[in-house]
């Protein structure tokens, strides 16, 4: 069950501020779109078979990227780029349906591919971004690290020059699209300091593991790569992927999405309580007419309403060149804390109901505790707020 099912009058009861109404017509039929064509690539059953097994088939991203949804802010190879608030309508659809998902396209585009069409080449972006953007060639980022992951200053991979190529050693964890991609993104210490590099996963000394315990996120298939003695030619490096300031911009990318997706997610969620809530009879009538209910129903709305306020402004602020760091952790923090507690509280709202897998409330409830912790955890950005507020520097130490 998701918003794509709920009755039209039900649905209008669940954007009691209107926030549709700030939306211009075109970004209204591109949500739209974007919603009819999730629902025929990736039904209710079909993704909640793919969450059971742990995975999607790869011919996901392809129709994905055939439908448009990958690297929607890349201008040209045949397409326009889609404004801020279109990415973000995407992002959210996206999320709506299951975390996992918009994970496996944020890292493809908004990490990987970000990574290329602003750091890379013009090799580089002829030879993967049209591929990229149709799904035909998938990617990943590499700087987490088993001993690395908030502080990516002390990253332990290395790389060295050898005559004209570079030699790169190292581990990486936690790959989102790892075990399904053709690239990745590795960044890796130089004696110039920190950059990226184009790393094909077929080479000589590269070998990716798959993880597969997850409890969350299951839908996006993970792995952890190992670098031994990698040989790659001299233009492997990103031109403009130098310092970790490079990294961090596309953090900021997909962090952008993670704004509009949680806030998505929320109304995705109140909407599904909302259904349950005027379907479903005890005593004799409605549980959406009883207080308690009402009361933690008004309570999602509020929280729904703001985080799609937050996300919306963020959009602008960012379609007018504006948007800061910052105030992308605000975005982050603040949305995806909304969208815990609003699925946490429409779960109660179908009682025992909420726990099976024909609803997607505890799906949602365990994928966002993986959504709490990545691109930056909720502690990180906290310490980037406080920072900002108090204009002292952040004790990350």
């Amino acid at each position: 069950m998701s918003s794509a099912s709920l009755d039209p009058g039900a649905e209008a009861l669940c954007d009691p501020l209107a926030l549709d109404s700030r939306l211009e017509p075109e970004e209204l039929v591109l949500r739209d779109q974007a919603r009819s064509d999730l629902a025929a690539i990736a039904p209710a059953g079909r993704v909640a078979e793919w969450y059971e097994r742990g995975g999607p088939p790869r011919e996901l991203l392809h129709e994905l990227g055939r439908a448009g949804f990958l690297l929607p802010q890349v201008e040209g190879y045949g397409r326009p780029a889609e404004t801020a608030v279109g990415q973000g309508l995407l992002a959210g659809e996206l999320e709506s349906v299951d975390s996992g998902i918009r994970s496996m396209a944020a890292v493809h585009g908004s990490l990987a591919g970000h990574a290329i069409y602003a750091h890379g080449s013009d090799a580089q972006k002829e030879e993967w971004l049209p591929r990229m953007i149709k799904g035909e060639a998938v990617g990943s980022f590499c700087l987490t690290e088993p001993n690395v992951g908030s502080d990516p200053s002390s990253m332990e991979t290395v790389a060295r020059r050898r005559a004209g190529d570079w030699v790169l050693n190292g581990n990486k964890a936690w790959v989102t699209n790892g075990p399904l991609a053709d690239i990745a993104v590795v960044w890796a210490m130089t004696d110039e300091g920190v950059c990226g590099f184009l790393v094909p996963l077929d080479a000589a000394g590269v070998e990716m593991a798959p993880v597969d315990n997850k409890l969350s996120l299951r839908i996006s298939k993970t792995g952890s790569l190992r670098l031994d003695e990698v040989v790659l030619p001299g233009d492997a490096i990103l031109p403009g992927g130098k310092g970790l300031g490079a990294a961090f911009a596309c953090l900021s990318e997909a962090r952008f999405g993670i704004a509009w997706g949680t806030a998505a997610l929320a109304r995705a969620c109140l909407e599904v309580a909302v259904e349950y809530a005027i379907s479903r009879t005890q005593f004799r009538r409605e549980i959406g007419s009883f207080q308690l209910v009402q009361a933690r129903i008004a309570e999602m709305a509020v929280d729904c309403g703001n985080a799609g306020l937050l996300a919306l402004h963020l959009g602008r602020l960012k379609d007018e060149g504006g948007l800061t760091p910052a105030q992308i952790s605000v975005g982050k923090l603040s949305n995806t804390r909304v969208a815990v507690r609003t699925a946490q509280s429409a779960r109660r709202v179908l009682g025992a109901n909420g726990i099976l897998g024909s609803f997607p409330l505890m799906r949602h409830m365990a994928n966002l505790e993986t959504v709490s912790t990545y691109e930056g955890t909720e502690e990180v950005h906290t310490l980037v707020l406080g920072g900002k507020v108090t204009g002292l520097a952040p004790a990350f130490r």
